[in-house]
């Protein structure tokens, strides 16, 4: 009987046992729940990381180009207020209008490359001027066709003795990224006072885009390649791909979110 009313009660007991560890043992969170978790989580940083990542670089060239615009504006505005000198016996403002007189050093002429003048290839002819005071002065004479096989030379003829000419002076000659040597022969990739350093260092840190006298040939260049309008057009495209880019970062965060929740 005694044995009996035992094993009875140690029934009873682990029945009543198990019924209070039962909530225990069914409240952490399983090892599976824990790795979606981290999963899930891990999925969400790398989707704002990357649409975060997008937006400031969008608006990073927003920026870029509304100062792209700036500085073209100025210069517009330069231009139009820029002074007419005559002879200067000093360093002129940039974007002057300049007129000078003296005899252009033939010999010197070297050709700036890979220039395009509506549609065609050629190059643009850098000869240096030598005024009576002993100032020499680089100008670029305007464009010429060439042939494609860069084995021929370009030919132009230069007058001799006296000239008088005017163009625009600019100093900020804004040098390219050049791939190797700058210097090819008698071509230039980009304009380098030092490929004429022989002349003497009498000479003011710029060069004169001739636009009319004796020699001029095709002009070509502008100081504004692009009109600042186009510059603030990219602007707005770039603002509104950065906006885009927040709209698709929540939208999908909402579909996710709503997914994970559904699968919980």
């Amino acid at each position: 009987m005694s044995i009996a009313k035992n094993t009875s009660a140690i029934r009873t007991f682990s029945m009543k046992d198990s019924k209070c560890l039962s909530p225990m043992a069914l409240s952490p969170v399983s090892r599976t729940n824990k790795t979606g978790w981290v999963k899930l989580h891990f999925k969400w940083i790398v989707w704002w990381s990357f649409w975060t990542t997008l937006m400031l670089l969008g608006l990073a060239l927003a920026q870029w180009q509304w100062a792209r615009a700036a500085e073209k504006t100025q210069i517009e505005q330069a231009l139009l207020s820029a002074p007419v000198i005559v002879q200067p016996q000093t360093a002129p403002p940039s974007w002057s209008k300049v007129s000078l007189t003296g005899e252009f050093l033939a010999a010197e002429t070297l050709w700036l490359d890979n220039r395009i003048y509506q549609g065609q290839l050629g190059v643009a002819v850098l000869t240096p001027l030598m005024t009576d005071q002993n100032q020499w002065w680089l100008v670029q004479r305007g464009f010429i066709p060439t042939s494609v096989d860069r084995r021929i030379d370009p030919v132009v003829e230069t007058p001799s003795g006296k000239v008088t000419l005017a163009g625009r002076w600019q100093t900020d000659l804004g040098r390219q990224l050049v791939l190797g040597v700058n210097r090819e022969g008698a071509r230039l990739q980009s304009i380098d006072l030092m490929a004429w350093q022989h002349l003497g260092d009498r000479v003011f840190e710029g060069v004169i885009h001739q636009t009319e006298g004796d020699g001029v040939l095709q002009p070509w260049w502008t100081p504004n390649q692009m009109p600042p309008e186009r510059h603030q057009a990219y602007a707005v495209q770039w603002l509104m791909l950065s906006g885009l880019c927040v709209f698709v970062a929540v939208l999908g965060f909402r579909v996710m979110s709503k997914e994970a929740r559904r699968e919980s």
